[in-house]
């Protein structure tokens, strides 16, 4: 089983409306496994870091005032195809066209407010996961429950 690692943040909409563990509890039953993860109040350092590929878009300085506007919980999370497979827990950036039973689907309101970032690309999984964590941050650790998710 080849494993992959990716970035994911729960947004300051969804601290704020209380649905950290409801979407940990998600991650955790796809089968994914948390390497690492904190509670921050993200600065302006780490947004512009974060953001920095939408620099000059119309709506990038309204990026960089959300996602500072509050605590976050930014994470590490790991398994098959994780990338891929955290998108689809997602669901759709815009609330609106997320289907029922992803993240968004049940809990997104709008496209402004769509409660987790994820990583959509490893280039940029790693690259995320390096504004955010040091590399003594990332926890290699053995999931008793993998030998019943994944074929050995």
């Amino acid at each position: 089983m080849e494993k992959e690692r990716t970035f994911v943040m729960i947004k300051p909409d969804a601290v704020q409306r209380g649905l950290i563990g409801e979407i940990i509890s998600r991650i955790e039953k796809s089968g994914l496994k948390i390497v690492a993860m904190k509670f921050i109040f993200p600065t302006l350092e780490h947004a512009k870091k974060h953001y920095a590929v939408h620099e000059g878009k119309p709506f990038y300085n309204g990026l960089v005032k959300f996602i500072t506007s509050g605590p976050a919980v930014p994470m590490v999370v790991e398994g098959e195809n994780a990338i891929q497979k955290m998108r689809t827990i997602l669901g759709s950036t815009n609330p609106q066209d997320a289907a029922p039973g992803t993240i968004r689907g049940d809990f997104g309101l709008n496209i402004g407010r769509n409660l987790v970032h994820a990583a959509d690309s490893p280039e940029n999984a790693k690259y995320e996961m390096n504004v955010y964590f040091e590399k003594s941050e990332l926890v290699d650790w053995n999931w008793v429950q993998e030998t019943w998710i994944y074929e050995q």
